[in-house]
């Protein structure tokens, strides 16, 4: 059953980033001209503003599963029902903290954001705060069951209200942003489908999994165990919004909320290559701990390490590659003129992060075997780093400079730093690791090459369906020359066995 629950996990997780990819790719476009630049550019600092009460989880959230896998190995039930307890009243003294921090920001909203907005900007940025912050204080709370049903591997129902909550999103937000009531709408519907969310995971879990939370005591010694393994996720966290989010408020405080826009756009398109990569490494969370707890072996784990980053690599170098090709082109007829300096700031992004993403497992391993800290440690500092580097790189080359600071920091922390760490810290088998990756990795620059040269060939400048056409034919031939000489025969299994069944229960009507 759970191995079932797995595969439906990591096959809704696709499905799910499928249709935020084509309804960001179809949505985008519409919503971007109807709100233009600026409010664009607004919604976009208001929200890398906002993203820092995500700070306020202290890493509490990431801890669970771990902390669950030590007391379902010994079976101690009424343990699970106190950390259960204590989760939600943390996270409900959490939520009511990001309220009042919320009531604050907001009050000083003029000097957060500096002279880089307008009176009338500056009062629809208020708006979006209040909206906002109640959308991030439902999300403290759902994170309880969220983190229940991963320890629990129940990812289907996870995973489907997910999938639900991105199918109606843009058709709930479409018709407001066209009767002209812009980010506030935008924003107004998430929250909403957040609400509706938290409803929907409460229900499962207390219905359906029978969780039991008890409130009668409050370990404190669990909690100190827990808060020496959550903080230096804690400095994880505060690293990830260093890198992806204060570019966008050093540019909105700098520059304006154009040049955040121009921005906004690369960064979004670097979202959805982010959120793909974690679709099967999320569904191997509880399995890493269970290893982790019983054994600790690191041969399995180095093991399950290579499987699940080929099959990442697997689709992150179509999406890098189709964005080096044609991602000047995609920019120019998806988001529309005034945004060509996106495709730079894309690349800075994309490309570094590339091998991170690979690794997402790591980061599980990482914090099952409580080995999560020199990273943190360090990631902190070259994030502080990447501040320092960023500001004179935005003075000289503008969004484009918040970018290439990024990159440097990326390179030297998530890249570099990790790898050893990996190989001599962790005794995972790194060599193992890249040269199975390497088998991959050149038929991937094969087909670059070629879809450089189909597209010198073919493309028509200025035409959407030829843009289409020539990125399909390139899908068509990455999945062909990936499939002959990159995967292997348990990854063309992982393709031929659903297929199998499908063909099999056609045959039979």
């Amino acid at each position: 059953m759970k191995i079932n629950q797995l595969k439906a996990g990591a096959v809704l997780s696709y499905a799910t980033q499928g249709v935020h990819i084509l309804t960001g790719l179809l949505y985008t476009p519409v919503m971007l001209r109807l709100l233009g630049q600026s409010e664009y550019g607004l919604y976009q600092l208001v929200y890398s503003v906002v993203s820092y009460l995500s700070l306020l989880s202290l890493g509490f959230g990431s801890s669970y599963v771990r902390f669950f896998s030590r007391f379902k190995v010994k079976g101690e039930n009424e343990e699970i029902e106190k950390l259960n307890g204590m989760f939600m009243t943390i996270f409900s003294v959490i939520a009511a903290i990001c309220i009042l921090c919320g009531g604050v920001m907001i009050k000083n909203a003029g000097s957060i954001f500096g002279g880089g907005l307008s009176a009338e900007e500056l009062h629809k940025a208020r708006i979006l705060l209040a909206i906002m912050i109640v959308n991030m204080a439902v999300t403290f709370i759902n994170s309880v069951f969220s983190s229940i049903m991963t320890a629990h591997e129940k990812f289907f129902f996870q995973r489907l209200v997910k999938l639900l909550r991105e199918i109606f999103n843009p058709f709930l937000t479409l018709p407001l942003l066209f009767m002209g009531y812009g980010s506030v709408a935008m924003v107004s519907i998430t929250t909403i489908l957040t609400v509706l969310g938290l409803f929907a995971d409460g229900f499962f879990c207390i219905k359906k999994l029978k969780v039991r939370f008890r409130f009668s005591s409050f370990d404190l010694s669990l909690f100190k165990e827990m808060w020496g393994f959550t903080f230096f996720i804690f400095l994880g966290m505060i690293v990830d919004q260093l890198n992806w989010s204060v570019d966008k408020f050093l540019l909105g405080r700098m520059i304006g909320t154009s040049a955040v826009a121009v921005y906004g756009v690369a960064a979004q398109l670097n979202t959805l290559y982010i959120t793909l990569s974690a679709a099967v490494s999320a569904v191997f969370i509880s399995r890493v701990n269970f290893i982790v707890a019983k054994n600790n072996d690191n041969n399995l784990l180095t093991e399950l390490f290579i499987r699940v980053g080929r099959i990442q690599f697997l689709v992150l170098g179509l999406i890098v590659t189709g964005y080096i090709i044609f991602g000047r082109e995609f920019i120019a007829l998806w988001a529309g003129k005034g945004y060509s300096e996106a495709y730079l700031i894309g690349l800075f992004l994309m490309i570094p992060a590339t091998v991170p993403l690979v690794q997402n497992l790591g980061i599980e391993i990482q914090r099952a075997k409580n080995m999560h800290k020199a990273r943190a440690i360090v990631y902190l500092l070259v994030a502080i780093g990447n501040i320092f580097v960023s500001i004179p790189c935005i003075k000289k080359w503008g969004a484009t400079g918040a970018a290439i600071g990024t990159a440097i920091s990326l390179t030297l922390g998530n890249i570099l730093f990790m790898n050893w760490y990996y190989h001599k810290r962790m005794n995972l088998d790194m060599l193992s690791f890249w040269k199975s990756i390497t088998g991959i990795l050149v038929p991937t620059i094969f087909c670059a090459v070629l879809g450089k040269l189909t597209k010198g060939f073919l493309l028509i400048k200025g035409s959407l369906v030829s843009l289409l056409v020539v990125i399909f034919l390139y899908c068509v031939m990455y999945a062909v020359i990936i499939w002959l000489f990159g995967m292997n025969v348990s990854e063309k299994n992982l393709v031929l066995k659903p297929l199998g069944k499908v063909g099999n229960k056609l045959c039979k009507k």
